[in-house]
């Protein structure tokens, strides 16, 4: 019997060790397949870094190097690069101005429908109200009405209030267009979480604000980053709503390097170093906030 018992326990690890080992044809297989994706989106990631790196050596080279050749020869001649396009641009009263326009459009705009969308995301989610899903079909339907829909109206309401071509007109609108996708992706994100939390703290005697402050607003962290990370891009990279709403006090920085395009044989110098802080500021904004950003997204397709 000490026998059989003694082959039985040295047969059965060598058995359970072949069913669950992988064969050498499929090792080999994840390995490569593993490898081929990683180099593919290594190339894919190159391959969208070019015009980013393209544009910021043109922006460092000067206005007769930049009509001569390609922005590739500064890597055969690197004393090309020079900072004083950017000098220039600090002298551009147009452009600074501009720059200063698109934060004061950008920030307001931002923080303002984070903040009522958030409210009312809430209030959908988990207050009790008079026609609380008939208001929230009405949310989801203006979603998709388009921009262009809304300019013609509200253009003409902006010139009997008097903000029509004020920073403030282009933050209404902005704020106005942004909040019913924020009130739809906050109010999905918070009805997800746990009622009994909820319960608990109404329990120990939190009313709503200060359930919302405690609670809701922890919970809701990743999806409030991410709404914010796409008010802000969509925003800053603004040109339509700008071209209407702003003046040449007001433009933006889309609109102002739109109207340097015009006259792009003489002031290249300016435009190019313009375009890469109106592209970068929003990458950096972007890298800063990954994490959140890639959370809120993650927690919204798991749920």
């Amino acid at each position: 019997m000490t026998t059989h018992a003694g082959r039985l326990a040295k047969t059965a690890p060598a058995t359970t060790v072949n069913r669950t080992r992988p064969s050498l044809g499929s090792r080999i297989a994840s390995g490569v397949g593993g490898g081929v994706v990683r180099v593919f989106l290594l190339l894919v990631g190159l391959f969208w870094l070019v015009p980013t790196i393209g544009l910021l050596l043109s922006s460092l080279r000067s206005p007769e190097d930049m009509n001569g050749s390609g922005w590739w020869k500064v890597f055969t001649a690197p004393s090309q690069l020079t900072v004083d396009n950017y000098q220039k641009l600090l002298e551009n009263g147009d452009i600074t101005n501009s720059l200063l326009n698109t934060v004061l459009i950008t920030v307001p705009a931002t923080v303002l429908v984070v903040v009522i969308g958030s409210l009312a995301g809430y209030a959908f989610a988990w207050m009790e109200f008079p026609g609380r899903d008939w208001w929230f079909l009405g949310v989801v339907g203006l979603l998709v009405v388009p921009v262009q829909v809304a300019l013609i109206p509200i253009a003409e309401l902006f010139g009997k209030i008097g903000v029509f071509g004020s920073i403030t007109g282009v933050v209404l609108f902005h704020v106005g267009y942004g909040l019913p996708f924020a009130v739809f992706l906050l109010r999905n994100f918070f009805a997800e979480i746990p009622r009994e939390l909820l319960e608990a703290a109404r329990l120990d005697g939190a009313g709503e604000l200060r359930l919302f402050a405690r609670v809701v607003m922890p919970l809701g962290g990743p999806a409030i980053a991410s709404l914010g990370i796409f008010q802000f891009l969509w925003v800053w990279n603004d040109m339509l709503v700008a071209l209407v709403f702003s003046d040449s006090g007001s433009q933006p920085i889309t609109v102002a390097l739109q109207t340097q395009v015009r006259q792009f044989g003489n002031n290249i110098d300016v435009l190019a170093p313009g375009a890469f802080i109106s592209m970068v500021v929003p990458l950096a904004v972007f890298f800063a906030f990954q994490r959140q950003f890639v959370s809120g997204v993650m927690a919204g397709a798991v749920k």
